[in-house]
C-alpha cells in the first residue's frame, strides 16, 4: 500500500482491498464505491459527492476494462493519467484508490462472463456488441472485491446503470446502485473523459446534441407521435454537423423499449460521432411537461 500524505491509500491487490475495508467495518464506518476508468472530471467528483454525502467512506477504483472495448475501438488511446487522476480524487476526499493490474482482474484463465439479457441488446448493445458483457463482468467483480454499502454510477451512461442495478438484483449481490444526474458543460454537453478528444471544430458540433435532444424532449412531452419528432431530431444533429448518428431513440425508462408515443416517464437516448469521437447521451421526459 502506498499514497500521499493525507491523501488517499492507494491499493493494487484484492487482499489488500479488502483488508482495508474491513478496518473500516471495524470501526463503524460505511463503504462508497466510485468504479470508474480514469480520466477523471466533475462528473466523476459528483459522484464521490455523492458518496460522501451519504456519510460512506468512499473507494476509487481506476481499472480501463479491455473487455469492454471492440476491436476497433479506443482502448490503446484511451487517456490514462493515474498520477492526475489521483489528485482529482484527493481534493473530493474519497479515501482510498484501487488501481489493479490487469492480471488481478483477470487472472490467467479468467473465464466467466456476466450477461444481462434484453437490457443490454438494443442501443450500446447493437452498435458495441460484447461491450454491456465487459462492463457486467467488471462491475460484478469490483462489487464483490469491495463489497461498500452503496455503488455510485452516473445518469449520462443510462443504459449502463440500468443493465448494473438489474445484474446486483439478479446475482444478489447486497449492494445499493445509485445514480448521479449527469454533470454538464455551460453549453449542456455531458461531460465525458472522451471529450478531450474533440478539436475545436467537433467541439462545436458536439454542443449541439443536448440542444436537439432537450428540444426534442420537450416535443415528446407533449404526446406527439415519436417517429416524426425522431427523424426530425436526427436530420437536426445531421445538419449540425455529426457524421454519422448511432440511434436516437424515446424508450420506456425501465425497459428501454421503444416507444411511439410518449404518454408516461420516458427517456430519450441517443449516440452520434462529432468527427472520430462518439458521444452519448440521455435526457428524461414527463409527459405533460413541454419545459422538460
Amino acid at each position: 500500500m502506498s499514497g500521499p500524505a493525507a491523501g488517499p491509500v492507494v491499493i493494487r491487490d484484492v487482499a489488500g482491498l479488502r483488508a482495508m475495508v474491513a478496518g473500516w467495518r471495524r470501526e463503524g464506518a460505511s463503504v462508497g464505491l466510485v468504479p470508474t476508468m480514469g480520466a477523471l472530471h466533475d462528473g466523476h467528483c459528483a459522484l464521490i459527492a455523492a458518496s460522501r454525502a451519504a456519510g460512506h467512506r468512499t473507494i476509487v477504483t481506476l481499472f480501463v476494462n479491455p473487455t469492454q472495448f471492440g476491436p476497433h475501438e479506443d482502448f490503446a488511446a484511451y487517456p490514462r493519467d493515474e498520477a492526475a487522476d489521483l489528485r482529482v480524487i484527493a481534493d473530493a476526499g474519497a479515501a482510498l484508490l484501487f488501481a489493479p493490474p490487469v492480471e488481478v482482474v483477470y487472472p490467467p484463465g479468467f473465464s466467466t462472463t456476466v450477461t444481462v439479457g434484453p437490457l443490454g441488446e438494443p442501443l450500446e448493445g447493437e452498435f458495441r456488441p460484447g461491450h454491456f458483457a465487459g462492463v457486467a463482468t467488471v462491475v460484478t467483480k469490483l462489487l464483490l472485491m469491495a463489497l461498500p454499502d452503496t455503488a455510485y454510477f452516473g445518469e449520462k451512461d443510462y443504459q449502463q446503470l440500468l443493465v448494473i442495478r438489474r445484474l446486483a438484483r439478479d446475482l444478489d449481490i447486497p449492494v445499493a446502485i445509485a445514480g448521479v444526474p449527469t454533470v454538464r458543460e455551460a453549453d449542456g454537453l455531458a461531460l465525458s473523459s472522451r471529450n478531450r478528444y474533440l478539436g475545436p471544430a467537433d467541439r462545436v458540433v458536439a454542443a449541439a446534441l443536448p440542444r436537439v435532444m432537450r428540444e426534442t424532449a420537450a416535443a415528446l412531452a407533449g404526446g406527439t407521435p415519436a417517429a416524426p419528432l425522431l427523424a426530425a431530431g436526427r436530420a437536426a444533429l445531421v445538419a449540425a454537423g455529426f457524421s454519422a448518428v448511432d440511434y436516437f431513440a424515446v424508450v420506456h425508462p425501465a425497459t428501454l423499449q421503444p416507444l411511439d408515443r410518449v404518454d408516461g416517464p420516458a427517456r430519450l437516448l441517443a449516440a452520434a460521432h462529432a468527427g472520430h469521437t462518439r458521444l452519448i447521451d440521455n435526457w428524461p421526459i414527463e409527459p405533460g411537461r413541454r419545459g422538460t
